[in-house]
């Protein structure tokens, strides 16, 4: 772990591999909980167009991607929320709308090729400069704002959308601010495991987490120590094995989920049962 220390560019990637895993799984928790757990996917499809269109129009990709990656999730927040189309037919739509959008405005980029889009459909942690981190530390400085400060209601609304009603919760502001930071921490966590994996940052460690305990708090707090360790650790692995990054950190947290699967399994098989009266 040293040697890796002595490399400007992976001092560099693991403090962007230690932000994006500490806040994907901070927002993730609410969005697994609302059971939208493909809304990173859908955005991540969208942000794509808006990488596209920085390279189209001589801009900054993360800005762009952060600007069509927002629209596109009020888009599908209100498209949920008014229209008759289900959560799931919105997100599709997203899917093909997001992917095709990218790939043509790609192709009409001056020198652009659909293989400019790789480093962003699958990551590029080693590539991360200084400013690339001051952009993902101030972008996940502001998802761990959210859930702080807008925690409990968020909780309320992702439990029941009409116990917030009835609470006097403000249920379309929120459900905004949830697809609003989702779409931030899609456009943190691109550069580390890529668009097309982004997602997985955001359920895996929660998931992870539920296997463990059954408190909203206590499985965001353990979703964030997974989500940091697989990140470090499919990060610093990589260096070594030379792969991917952003594959190997997924698999990583693939792998914690299963071991947590079955320790949750054996603590509840060990336990003893109840005598029946």
């Amino acid at each position: 772990m040293i040697d890796l220390l002595q490399f400007d560019f992976m001092q560099r990637a693991l403090i962007a591999a230690l932000l994006v895993g500490l806040a994907a799984p901070a927002i993730g928790t609410f969005i697994v909980q609302r059971r939208l757990a493909l809304l990173g996917d859908g955005i991540g499809h969208v942000a794509l167009t808006g990488v596209a269109l920085g390279f189209l129009t001589g801009t900054a990709p993360v800005l762009t991607a952060v600007v069509v990656s927002i629209l596109g999730a009020v888009a599908i927040e209100l498209v949920r929320e008014r229209g008759r189309t289900g959560g799931d037919v919105a997100l599709a739509l997203l899917f093909y709308g997001g992917i095709a959008g990218g790939v043509l405005l790609i192709s009409l980029a001056p020198g652009g090729s659909n293989a400019t889009l790789m480093s962003y459909l699958f990551g590029s942690i080693s590539s991360v400069t200084v400013q690339d981190v001051w952009v993902i530390a101030l972008l996940a400085a502001a998802v761990l704002g959210v859930v702080t400060i807008f925690g409990r209601e968020l909780f309320v609304l992702c439990q029941d959308e009409e116990v917030a009603k009835a609470s006097g919760l403000p249920v379309r502001f929120l459900s905004l601010l949830i697809a609003v930071t989702a779409a931030l921490t899609v456009v943190i966590a691109m550069r580390v495991v890529g668009l097309l994996l982004v997602s997985a940052l955001m359920v895996v460690p929660v998931a992870t987490g539920q296997q463990l305990t059954r408190g909203f708090r206590s499985t965001m707090l353990l979703a964030m120590l997974f989500g940091m360790i697989a990140t470090v650790g499919g990060l610093s692995s990589s260096f070594y094995i030379e792969v991917p990054p952003g594959a190997l950190i997924v698999l990583v947290a693939l792998g914690g989920f299963v071991l947590a699967l079955a320790l949750g399994r054996f603590v509840r098989r060990s336990r003893p049962r109840e005598s029946q009266p």
